[in-house]
């Protein structure tokens, strides 16, 4: 019975699964898409979102060198944590979680695995940029007060009209 034993073992010993997590980790961080089976994707997500979060404590000095210590201890990797901490955390520091996405890939032709891919969110140009609420502007709503706005438009369109109809002088 596996009462209460929530994380995937991947069919691997501890130090096995944590040297994939921590390689796997350490290629999203430094191309900020990978592509993998959906299984260790998902084991992924939940091995690098809290070390995502640790990099969004600036409250003091010692506290970031604490954070860099505590996420080098996962990844042992210098380039993907000053990645991390230079190039990821301004973007994502607005975001409250989720900050990877995983998209379905379809099957393997060798043996059959569903393949997934797995991607920092800010980091996508396609979905990133058109979907951001933050970009877009507010809805207009259809309720009352319709008229007001005609009305304050028509106005705007007549001083317009009059400071357009004054002649002018030609030089001959």
């Amino acid at each position: 019975m596996r009462h209460g034993n929530k994380n995937n073992n991947l069919s691997r010993t501890a130090s096995h699964r944590k040297a994939l997590l921590m390689n796997l980790g350490c290629q999203l961080i430094t191309y900020k898409r990978i592509t993998t089976t959906l299984a260790k994707a998902k084991a992924l997500r939940t091995y690098i979102e809290p070390l995502i979060t640790k990099t969004k404590n600036t409250s003091s000095k010692e506290a970031i060198m604490h954070n860099h210590r505590i996420v080098f201890s996962y990844l042992n990797d210098k380039a993907a944590v000053k990645e991390l901490f230079t190039v990821v955390a301004p973007k994502i520091a607005a975001r409250p979680g989720g900050y990877t996405r995983i998209i379905k890939l379809g099957a393997r032709v060798g043996d059959n695995a569903e393949i997934a891919m797995i991607e920092l969110v800010d980091f996508n140009e396609i979905y990133g940029k058109g979907v951001s609420a933050a970009a877009e502007p507010a809805k207009k709503t259809r309720r009352a007060g319709g008229a007001k706005k005609k009305a304050t438009e028509a106005a705007a369109e007549a001083t317009d009209a009059t400071v357009t109809d004054t002649p002018t002088e030609e030089k001959a």
